[in-house]
């Protein structure tokens, strides 16, 4: 029973999971374009989530952080369903 409510939180927290990944990927591959957003390009996206790959640029501390804690709170939601699955 407890596993639906939290498979319901999963499904509610990753609907604006497209904003956050779209301004994110923006800035990282520093395009306007909105294909970047259907496009994989994986490798420079990960090294900008683990490191800091544009120092001194605030806008991207400021959005990487906001995707880091967004991104922490959907796998502790994930492995909560999980478990109580």
């Amino acid at each position: 029973m407890i596993s639906k409510y939290f498979f319901i939180a999963l499904l509610v927290w990753g609907i604006p999971s497209t904003f956050f990944r779209s301004k994110f990927r923006k800035i990282v591959y520093q395009t306007d374009d909105w294909k970047i957003n259907i496009k994989p390009l994986f490798i420079k996206e990960l090294k900008g989530l683990f490191f800091n790959i544009l120092p001194g640029n605030k806008d991207y501390m400021k959005v990487r952080n906001q995707y880091r804690l967004y991104l922490l709170v959907y796998l502790l939601l994930f492995l909560i369903y999980i478990l109580t699955k």
